[in-house]
């Protein structure tokens, strides 16, 4: 008998009988893939059985009976991976922990068995070294404990067996894109290996209080590889980023059932394993040159915390009849933005020019916040006139050129002040309700010639 075969959908999960160039939920071009129909299993005829008495079903209760204070959270040992996670990790939830090859995605999560270990025994499941290679591993970086277990293993039944023989309170998977299931036809890594085994690990979390860290490669385009239907079954999805290059990394969550979204963790490489960085703004000024032309300062939130960054523009007379335009951590959109308002109603012709834009340090800043910080680092370059080296600027600029308030503009100027800034550019709007902190000031700007204007420096 032949086998049937359903066509999933990559991107949303979708299921059609038969391929399409275009999937028809969500619409993305290219992301549908064959895969052999998953056995279908004689569940659903029992359970309206189930339904009319027998014992052993879950009867539903009123949402008034239960209890708000069962969720049990603990620390990781990793400051900065608690802050992402919300304060720490939560019992019995799923967390995926995306990033490139090579970014250090296992060697966090075997830096965090040492504090783990205290507490809880952890089980590692590694499908891409062996037992000796993680042992290696862990002796670089200081990780030994009796609690610790690892297991060199990509079946999902064995995986299950040995959790059930050894009985841990905290499961890691490395990687979820190795692990396969004997009872499906199709290769580790295929759309149903991935959808089968995360479920797996779900029903494990859920049912037995497990806490579980699986770890996800990325593809090129930077998504978890595999269905995108695999970040809506886990509690938490985060994302190591960063350039292999650098010895820099950023933790960011894209997806948290426990705690805000918009937290960052900043980390650095360092031989012996990856270094919390408290102070992110220092490592992103650090290095910063002195009286250079096109450069300025931002403050952008990252959830609670103000994070300074450095804005670099570049403004050239262009070769061709084309200005070509680039940024890098900064919008596209909203940089073409901010120059045609320079022209328009800064006075500057950069229509002729091309503008590069980059954000020093891998960081990416999405709020509209750091708009009045790159329109005068582009202002400076144009004009070849630095900015001073210990002046932020901080505002929303609008079509028109005027600034906009931003929000917790209090707790932004604080942490300029603290990292040595003596000059802030803020909106004047609320420049009034403002205490500037002892040395520092503060220059309230109606728009960005005003801006340009108190911030360049005259020729000399």
């Amino acid at each position: 008998m032949k086998a049937k075969t359903m066509f999933y959908c990559t991107e949303c999960g979708n299921e059609m009988p038969k391929w399409a160039g275009k999937c028809p939920a969500c619409g993305a071009w290219n992301t549908v893939v064959e895969q052999p129909e998953l056995p279908r299993s004689s569940a659903r005829g029992s359970g309206r059985a189930a339904g009319r008495g027998i014992p052993g079903v879950r009867r539903a209760c009123p949402v008034t009976d239960l209890r708000a204070d069962e969720e049990i959270r603990f620390p990781t040992g990793m400051g900065e991976l608690d802050r992402v996670l919300g304060g720490g990790a939560v019992k019995g939830s799923l967390v995926l922990v995306g990033g490139a090859p090579g970014i250090g995605k296992s060697t966090l999560m075997l830096q965090i068995c040492s504090k783990l270990c205290e507490f809880s025994k952890v089980l590692y499941v590694s499908g891409e070294e062996s037992e000796h290679q993680l042992k290696l591993r862990a002796k670089r970086l200081r990780v030994e404990s009796q609690d610790l277990l690892v297991l060199s293993e990509t079946g999902l039944g064995d995986l299950l067996e040995s959790v059930a023989l050894e009985q841990p309170d905290v499961l890691i998977v490395d990687s979820i894109q190795t692990l396969y299931n004997d009872a499906l036809d199709s290769p580790a890594g295929s759309v149903s290996q991935v959808k089968d085994c995360t479920m797996a690990l779900m029903q494990l979390a859920k049912g037995q209080g497990i806490t579980v860290f699986v770890i996800g490669h990325v593809n090129k385009e930077g998504s978890i590889a595999g269905p995108k239907v695999l970040e809506h079954m886990v509690d938490c999805v985060l994302y190591f980023e960063g350039d292999r290059h650098t010895s820099y990394r950023i933790l960011r969550a894209a997806k948290n059932r426990f705690g805000a979204t918009n937290e960052i963790g900043v980390f650095e490489m360092r031989d012996e394993g990856l270094a919390e960085v408290e102070n992110p703004s220092e490592m992103l000024l650090s290095g910063r040159p002195d009286d250079a032309p096109g450069t300025c300062v931002a403050c952008v939130m990252e959830g609670m915390r103000p994070v300074l960054a450095e804005i670099q523009a570049l403004v050239v007379t262009s070769a061709a009849g084309n200005p070509r335009r680039t940024s890098n951590g900064f919008d596209y959109n909203r940089a073409a933005m901010l120059l045609a308002v320079l022209e328009k109603r800064g006075g500057l012709k950069v229509s002729a020019c091309d503008a590069y834009l980059n954000i020093v340090g891998g960081l990416t800043l999405d709020e509209p916040a750091a708009d009045l910080a790159a329109v005068v680092a582009l202002a400076s370059s144009y004009l070849d006139r630095p900015v001073p080296g210990d002046l932020a600027a901080i505002g929303e600029v609008g079509l028109t050129g005027e600034l906009r308030t931003v929000n917790q503009l209090a707790q932004r100027i604080s942490e300029a002040h603290r990292l040595g800034f003596r000059t802030c550019l803020v909106p004047a709007h609320r420049a009034a309700d403002l205490r500037a902190p002892k040395g520092l000031r503060l220059i309230p700007v109606r728009n960005i010639g005003e801006a340009i204007r108190a911030a360049l420096r005259p020729q000399e």
